[in-house]
């Protein structure tokens, strides 16, 4: 069992994650708009996932990709940030559109934060696996590097679904050769001060929570810019 299910958290994010699937935005719907060809020198950082994300519920530019765009520049790093993300998206999902954002984008490095809304929605772990797989080969064959960004379930879906669910990742991350961020979430949804990350809904995460989020995937994300 991992510490995020050891941990207690906080009671209206457990039971409000069981239906999360049917509060976000219809899955097609974009928060972030649709995603534009990157303009500038560097590589493209193309970002496919869903509400987590999707800056869904917060003020534009304060989401973990829009920090992620902000600490490039920061540390002058040349590179384009691409948010693919949509609320609501499932693995299944992302696999469909992938083929033509690789070809619009041809991102230098892609990543790859989907595989919760799968979890809500009862989803068999190996169709999550599989398409989590296809998708890190195509990116592979397309050129791009891989970086694949975990998710956990809570507690109340009982240790070996959780274990095998977060394990999936990196099981994909380790065969594929992937870099790795096991869990978006740590320090925001496996602390006893978790309410505090989450918007009213208690569900998604807030703008606190979000810097977060962000420093858990720059250290994985900065060594694929080498």
């Amino acid at each position: 069992m991992t510490d995020f299910t050891k941990r207690r958290l906080l009671p209206g994010f457990l039971g409000l994650m069981l239906c999360a699937f049917m509060l976000v935005l219809p899955q097609g719907s974009q928060a972030q708009g649709a995603a534009k060809p990157a303009a500038g020198p560097g590589p493209t950082i193309l970002v496919v996932g869903d509400s987590l994300s999707a800056e869904y519920g917060l003020q534009r530019g304060s989401g973990w990709v829009s920090l992620i765009a902000q600490r490039l520049a920061a540390e002058k790093l040349a590179a384009n940030v691409v948010n693919a993300s949509i609320s609501g998206d499932t693995t299944s999902g992302g696999r469909s559109r992938l083929g033509a954002l690789l070809s619009q984008h041809r991102p230098g490095v892609v990543v790859i934060e989907l595989g919760g809304n799968d979890a809500l929605r009862g989803l068999p772990l190996d169709m999550t696996e599989s398409n989590l797989r296809a998708m890190t080969q195509a990116s592979q064959k397309a050129g791009a590097k891989v970086l694949l960004v975990g998710m956990q379930v809570p507690p109340n879906y009982g240790g070996d679904y959780g274990a095998k669910f977060s394990g999936l990742f990196a099981k994909v991350a380790q065969s594929s050769k992937a870099a790795l961020v096991p869990f978006l979430l740590k320090g925001v949804a496996d602390t006893d001060e978790a309410s505090r990350f989450f918007q009213a809904d208690r569900i998604h995460p807030n703008e606190l929570a979000h810097p977060l989020m962000m420093a858990n995937v720059w250290p994985e994300l900065r060594k694929l810019l080498k």
